[in-house]
């Protein structure tokens, strides 16, 4: 299939979304029943500061725990309004933020920070001017609003009707802030939701049950049991371990003197793609092929290129003195759950 589309179906009873370029698997969205979602907002209960961090550790409902990771002026017993900003590994405490958005399709609500703003990606004034009409006449309130680039080319109604919707979810979910026991307020999004709000602005969306099998997805799926990423220019071997993600570049056949440099600047290329679909992140350590300390500013480069687009925050740290390149990756996705394969 050309052109960029959203494939939304399940695999068993998971929901997932999937979204292709031109036939090839570029992002990828699965469901975690047994997982919180991003998201999701919780009236929490503070527990325990944690010294020397800042931070403070809060209850949930179900006797799970989350961090607060600023946590000054807070007290044990406070309730508090929380929202999932990520995944968190096996015994460790979900990460929140106190700082909740109410996020749709064209609208975010911002409690708290009060204001009408309209994302910097729409340039034109007389768009700008006419969203702003839109805003001040459905959006009454001392929260604050901002308008999302997808409403450029958005109908006028479906915007004011997204504005409104997400305004009285906020205003819903603040009423119930306070209380003395922890409790769920909104479980989040789900993949076809999410899909739905961020990528089709820009995409074919299909629906049908079994468009997985048809369109191909499920072969693709298959290669991200194993570590291996062809790519055309050698290989690269993505393996997660408990303390960082390892990543090996090799050259493959080809022992030509610009072997080196292709396969790297493949690697860096296809690295963002690999772990978006994994649902890698945390500490990773690159071993890309040795070559010359004077390519590596234009190896670099790329990598810099490759996770502009890249939805996740990632950071670029540098050149370790043993020549392996390190980033630091957020965990906002569960790993690709690997047992999701006895159902296909």
């Amino acid at each position: 299939m050309k052109g960029r589309a959203i494939i939304l179906d399940h695999i068993g009873d998971v929901e997932v979304a999937a979204y292709m370029i031109d036939g090839k698997l570029d992002d990828l969205l699965i469901d975690h029943p047994d997982a919180p979602r991003q998201g999701a907002i919780y009236r929490g209960i503070c527990d325990r500061p944690i010294k020397g961090q800042g931070g403070m550790m809060l209850r949930l409902p179900d006797g799970e725990t989350a961090f607060l990771r600023a946590g000054k002026g807070l007290r044990p017993g406070q309730p508090l309004l929380v929202q999932v900003t990520g995944h968190a590994d096996d015994g460790k405490a979900i990460p929140v933020t106190d700082r909740v958005l109410f996020k749709s399709r064209y609208a975010i609500v911002t409690p708290g920070k009060p204001g009408l703003n309209i994302s910097r990606q729409i340039t034109d004034e007389d768009t700008r001017d006419n969203l702003m009409a839109i805003a001040h006449s459905v959006f009454d309130s001392a929260h604050g609003l901002i308008l999302r680039s997808s409403c450029e080319d958005a109908d006028g109604e479906e915007i004011a009707e997204d504005i409104i919707a997400m305004l009285s979810l906020a205003d819903a979910v603040l009423a119930d802030a306070t209380g003395t026991e922890p409790e769920a307020l909104t479980e989040g999004d789900g993949p076809h939701t999410i899909a739905w709000r961020e990528w089709a602005s820009v995409a074919t969306v299909v629906t049908d049950a079994g468009s997985f099998e048809t369109h191909g997805v499920l072969d693709q799926l298959a290669m991200l049991d194993g570590p291996l990423v062809p790519l055309g220019e050698g290989t690269m071997y993505v393996e997660p371990t408990r303390a960082l993600v390892a990543v090996d570049v090799n050259t493959g056949n080809d022992t030509s003197p610009a072997a080196a440099l292709k396969a790297n600047l493949a690697a860096a290329r296809a690295l963002p793609r690999a772990l978006r679909l994994r649902g890698l992140a945390g500490q990773i350590t690159v071993d890309f092929v040795s070559m010359s300390k004077a390519h590596r500013k234009q190896l670099e480069q790329t990598l810099r290129a490759a996770f502009r687009n890249d939805p996740i925050e990632t950071s670029l740290v540098g050149w370790s003195p043993m020549g392996l390149f390190e980033l630091q990756r957020k965990r906002e996705r569960p790993p690709f759950p690997k047992q999701l394969f006895a159902d296909l």
